[in-house]
């Protein structure tokens, strides 16, 4: 039997923490999709938006930065009436702002990817938790992000938003110690060296 990170008990969370969380995303699609899925988040579970997930792929264009940069005041008002996403005017504002911002962002680095990745020097911090409650909400480093996102015209992006996205994209690597993702992770990388020394 497989030992998990505790959160994960369901099978959307199974899923999610099998095969997502903590794996090094580089595909800048991907990267907008976590922003605005985190940014929806900010006071519910996790759980709440994963759940709702196609239904936001399907409301966000399949988050395709440059469609929902689009957006105009009607399409608020028709993600206002859809059932299957969260239906807050905020966070919705937020996604379309966020898709004009990440486009410039791209332009002015190449890619979202090159951009982010920058705060933790381009390689995942590996952390070695023992238990969920050891997990910070936040770093200094997810400040630092927060403060510079900001500073480029996003919203929905606090420090806690921002180490969950961290999190997510596999930035930091969180599975607790015991996880068999971490024991993976750990196998990997001595695999790595290896080939490496021949």
């Amino acid at each position: 039997m497989k030992i998990r990170c505790v959160w994960a008990k369901d099978d959307f969370n199974i899923e999610y923490h099998d095969h997502e969380w903590g794996i090094p995303q580089h595909n800048d699609r991907k990267l907008f999709e976590f922003l605005v899925l985190e940014g929806a988040q900010a006071g519910l579970s996790w759980s709440t938006i994963l759940k709702r997930r196609e239904g936001y792929r399907r409301a966000f264009s399949n988050f395709d930065p440059l469609k929902v940069s689009k957006y105009t005041a009607k399409h608020v008002e028709k993600l206002l009436d859809d059932k299957e996403i969260i239906r807050n005017r905020l966070k919705i504002n937020s996604a379309i702002n966020n898709a004009k911002h990440f486009l410039k962002l791209q332009e002015e680095f190449g890619s979202f990817d090159k951009y982010i990745w920058g705060f933790v020097n381009y390689k995942p911090i590996i952390n070695n938790f023992k238990k969920l409650s050891d997990l910070p909400a936040s770093t200094t480093i997810s400040e630092k992000m927060s403060k510079d996102l900001r500073n480029h015209g996003f919203n929905f992006v606090g420090p806690t938003i921002c180490y969950a996205f961290m999190q997510a994209v596999g930035m930091v690597n969180d599975h607790t110690i015991d996880c068999f993702m971490k024991i993976l992770h750990k196998k990997d990388v001595l695999g790595k060296q290896t080939s490496n020394i021949s």
